[in-house]
């Protein structure tokens, strides 16, 4: 399990988690450097690696909203760059290092990557985060393209709103009845069916599912 800088957070989970084995992986995947720092710990402290599920991001909040009628350029650029360097590019080097560590090692595997339905809908606020899934996604299908001769099966999901802990405020406030209405069942997703989706994906039965993106959003949009 990975975290990039709240080991307080990593540790509570790894508490969580039944049976052993487990390990705490610390690193910012935000530069090359660290990337390949948290695919080598990975497999130092686990021995191989077969499942990686891209989980980690720079999320969208009110500190770092861009909307382009209302930001200033120098304020576009601190949005743009750190979600550039995370979803996209860091989650593209772990990729990598991940499915060449595969491929080394002569077995197959699996990759998740954690979209979002920003990608189709857009992101007026935040549109360097939608642009960066949308790009996550799609890298997620040329590589699920490139990797399937070595059995490395590629998937995404697309969470719509999620009930975690950095969305408590927004749905308890104002804005949260709107937000609840987005899908006609009026609530919003949670953090057990986006895992229920990753654990489907990632099993031995879902190989033919490489190269989807499955949309998990309450029937709140469609494309």
């Amino acid at each position: 399990m990975h975290y990039a800088s709240d080991r307080a957070a990593a540790e509570q989970t790894l508490a969580s988690l039944d049976g052993t084995g487990h390990a705490i992986i610390g690193g910012d995947i935000g530069s090359p450097a660290g990337a390949q720092q948290v695919v080598d710990d990975a497999v130092a402290a686990l021995g191989s690696l077969d499942i990686l599920v891209n989980n980690a991001a720079a999320a969208p909040n009110a500190s770092n909203a861009h909307r382009p009628d209302s930001t200033t350029f120098e304020q576009w650029q601190q949005a743009w760059l750190p979600m550039v360097q995370v979803n996209l590019l860091g989650a593209a080097n772990v990729m990598l290092l991940f499915a060449q560590h595969l491929i080394a090692r002569g077995s197959g595997g699996t990759i998740v990557n954690i979209g979002s339905r920003g990608a189709f809908r857009g992101e007026p606020d935040h549109p360097a985060y939608a642009a960066t899934k949308a790009g996550l996604q799609a890298l997620g299908q040329s590589m699920a393209l490139a990797l399937a001769p070595h059995d490395i099966a590629v998937a995404s999901v697309a969470p719509g709103m999620i009930a975690t802990e950095r969305q408590a405020e927004k749905l308890s406030g104002a804005s949260g009845d709107r937000i609840k209405e987005q899908s006609p069942f009026g609530r919003v997703g949670t953090p057990d069916e986006v895992a229920e989706a990753v654990a489907y994906l990632t099993s031995g039965s879902a190989k033919w599912a490489s190269g989807a993106i499955l949309d998990l959003n309450g029937a709140s949009y469609f494309r």
